[in-house]
């Protein structure tokens, strides 16, 4: 994924209580910096407000250290304070997330304008192909010819400017974008909930932020809740060496995160009957194709 070239920040800022609080502490500068810094490497990142080397590789507090020049001491401080103050999230696998990422950069609009210019490249090509046949098929109709095409670049002209028109609307806050996309936020969540015995709110932004980030990369209602049911079968009232219960995992972070959620899906819960595996996975496949629900 490119990199973001810009990122938006408030000009009432300063305003925000976590900023005063911020600029009230011994190296507060220096602070909000790192803060800017953070900012700025999520844009590069372009993650849905993740901040990683790769992948595989999340920043360590000395990395940052170094890319920003700052004293590894004053790093972690500045990580320790945002994280209090849920400026950031950090998961259990140690990558940094900018909490309500979606202020700074509006993802669901950019996701957008590239479907958009997917769709209006796509539409460009077929006219270019049909043209082409037709040139090729009427070679002694001229005016026939022109009219057509003159005909066709009016129609390109007026599908430019629906496309212009939905960009402008669609490039607004996340809230109005998630009305217009229908992300399914509560579904999801209170099947986490009812299968794994929690109370998720799903009107928290945090794990709205997750559920959006997996929906934009193109899954499904029913990979989540393929994710959760993976999960509660291998880790509800079970415990590892330590004695530790493993629901404690059993929540957004965990499940929903860039790092996991790919695998969680296509892992293949033991004792699970193949056949019935495979019948329900070409079950899914049919309702999501024809999606009866909408009909």
């Amino acid at each position: 994924m490119s990199e973001v070239k810009w990122i938006k920040l408030s000009t009432s800022m300063f305003e925000d209580e976590k900023i005063r609080l911020i600029e009230s502490m011994p190296e507060a500068d220096t602070l909000l910096i790192i803060w800017i810094r953070l900012l700025a490497q999520a844009g590069k990142t372009n993650a849905s407000g993740y901040i990683f080397l790769s992948k595989n590789i999340p920043y360590s507090d000395e990395m940052l250290a170094t890319l920003f020049n700052r004293p590894i001491a004053t790093v972690r401080l500045a990580l320790q304070t945002f994280q209090q103050f849920g400026m950031i999230e950090i998961t259990d696998d140690q990558y940094i997330c900018i909490s309500n990422w979606e202020k700074h950069q509006n993802v669901d609009g950019l996701e957008r304008v590239k479907q958009l210019n997917a769709e209006r490249n796509k539409k460009y090509r077929e006219r270019k192909k049909q043209q082409q046949l037709t040139l090729e098929n009427k070679g002694n109709e001229s005016d026939v010819r022109m009219t057509s095409r003159d005909g066709t670049d009016i129609e390109e002209d007026k599908e430019l400017d629906k496309d212009k028109e939905l960009e402008i609307i669609n490039i607004s806050s996340s809230d109005e974008s998630d009305t217009k996309v229908s992300i399914p936020y509560q579904e999801i969540l209170n099947y986490l909930n009812e299968k794994a015995d929690k109370n998720f709110n799903h009107k928290a932004e945090s794990h709205k932020k997750l559920i959006r980030a997996r929906w934009n990369e193109g899954y499904t209602v029913e990979n989540f809740k393929t994710v959760i049911d993976n999960k509660v079968s291998q880790w509800l009232g079970k415990f590892d060496k330590e004695g530790k219960p493993l629901d404690q995992y059993l929540r957004p972070s965990t499940l929903f995160a860039l790092k996991h959620f790919d695998n969680y899906l296509n892992e293949t819960v033991k004792g699970e009957n193949s056949n019935a595996s495979s019948k329900k996975h070409k079950n899914n496949e049919f309702i999501q194709k024809y999606d009866f629900s909408k009909r």
